[in-house]
């Protein structure tokens, strides 16, 4: 990949070369920084948006977003999984830096670790430069009182700190266990537990991101917000004013499942709308990603078989795996004064990557230290990009990408030693290359190897 591509990733930063690339300047932006709003869905794949082709879902705003701006088609989160793709967003770094290797757990006593004192975060970095910072949904990233949103560098949250909740009660319950440590409520403002039961979690995020939105225009102090959905992550649930928007002929799971994007999507054009209204929306750059691909997960099925209601399509594999569908994101960047419509970015890019962009297009003078991730501007098209998740780990350059011990999803058996795939003429990954290009996944083999030695052992 890299310069041969039509629209390189140098060219994001508005060089003389990105008019003719597809990314243009627009006109100066002001001389006020740029407000910065980050969404997040949860187990949504590649093939739940119609703008990656998606036929049958109804996401006219994402749609929107991607139409007034870029839509990546080499997007990856840094990992298959929640908290450390989270950590990679917020950290700029692979999320094992931070002891952060798989998705957290949760307990009624709020005393789960996770990101640790001293992180420089991306909220935290755009704070010291005057920004006022957000979350709004899930944080997941630790409950313990060091890990929590206020002490990693957000100035308000309103949210849970756990992996899911229910959508109407807005607790947490491990179906596999029934003790009162393992069900229990979380929805917190600022710190102090709050009750909003039986208010729809989506509409009542959406709710809270305008609110701040609205306070941060009128104060006109420049803003980060992060807002992270918690669907359509399990339990599958949305009201009917949603589910009626599709036929009740479709597969069951997949209209539960699209019922729940559309919520989202509702709250998306809101969002889009209060910034227009409020005039700032040419000098506000938003960010979607999903944390991970769509899951297989039985909880998730009605009838508790393998899920099927998300699509990664045309990818192959599920959440918590290394082939395409538990990685390639859905991901649009809008940035009306700077970012040319109608975008399409080939180029292969990672999650850890949208910390050091945000904070050059905030004017940083200077980076934190040991960032993994690398701003659009300075990105090498060479580069190699790494992942690993329990026991399973994948090195990406060019067209090759070679898996040790590769997984289909969560809990699913090794599919095969060593798996080589060369995702231009094979972007599914239906063959294994291995056998006729034994020298290239020798190659990369030994650099996956060298840079897993810096992992810590499982």
């Amino acid at each position: 990949m890299g310069m041969n591509n039509s629209i390189s990733r140098r060219s994001m930063m508005l060089s003389a070369a990105a008019a003719a690339a597809g990314i243009t300047a627009l006109g100066q932006s002001t001389s006020n920084p740029p407000n910065f709003i980050v969404i997040y869905t949860d187990d949504q794949g590649i093939g739940d948006l119609g703008c990656y082709g998606a036929k049958d879902a109804k996401t006219p705003n994402l749609d929107r977003l991607a139409a007034r701006g870029a839509r990546f088609t080499q997007w990856y989160t840094n990992s298959p999984v929640c908290s450390p793709s989270r950590c990679a967003l917020l950290t700029g770094q692979y999320p094992w830096r931070h002891g952060i290797r798989n998705f957290l757990t949760a307990n009624a006593t709020n005393t789960i670790k996770g990101l640790q004192p001293g992180a420089r975060t991306l909220p935290g970095e755009l704070r010291k430069l005057g920004y006022r910072t957000s979350i709004v949904g899930k944080w997941h990233l630790g409950s313990a009182r060091e890990s929590r949103p206020l002490a990693q560098g957000f100035d308000e949250h309103f949210g849970f700190y756990s992996g899911w909740s229910d959508y109407y009660s807005h607790r947490y319950y491990n179906m596999s266990r029934t003790s009162p440590e393992h069900i229990f409520h979380d929805l917190w403002r600022n710190g102090e537990e709050v009750f909003e039961d039986p208010q729809y979690s989506t509409e009542m995020y959406t709710r809270e991101a305008k609110a701040f939105i609205e306070r941060q225009a009128n104060a006109s102090q420049p803003f980060f917000l992060y807002l992270a959905h918690g669907a359509p992550h399990y339990p599958m649930i949305a009201p009917k004013k949603y589910l009626d928007r599709f036929p009740t002929t479709m597969d069951r799971e997949r209209r539960m499942h699209l019922a729940m994007i559309a919520a989202v999507d509702d709250g998306i054009g809101e969002i889009l709308d209060l910034l227009k209204q409020k005039g700032i929306d040419r000098d506000t750059v938003i960010f979607f990603q999903s944390d991970n691909g769509a899951t297989s997960e039985a909880r998730s099925d009605s009838q508790g078989r393998p899920y099927r209601g998300g699509s990664n399509a045309p990818y192959r594999g599920f959440k918590g795996g290394l082939f395409e569908g538990g990685i390639r994101m859905p991901a649009l960047l809008s940035y009306p004064a700077k970012i040319a419509a109608n975008t399409v970015d080939t180029n292969i890019g990672q999650t850890m990557d949208i910390l050091p962009t945000f904070l050059e297009w905030a004017g940083a003078k200077e980076m934190p230290p040991a960032l993994d991730g690398k701003a659009w501007r300075t990105s090498p098209d060479s580069r190699e990009f790494y992942w690993e998740y329990q026991g399973q780990t994948a090195i990406r350059r060019g067209d090759w990408k070679l898996m040790l011990g590769p997984k289909e999803g969560l809990g699913d058996p090794v599919t095969a030693p060593r798996w080589l795939s060369n995702l231009n003429e094979d972007p599914s990954e239906k063959r294994n290359w291995l056998e006729s290009n034994s020298q290239v996944a020798q190659v990369l083999e030994d650099k996956l190897k060298q840079w897993s030695q810096d992992l810590p052992p499982l």
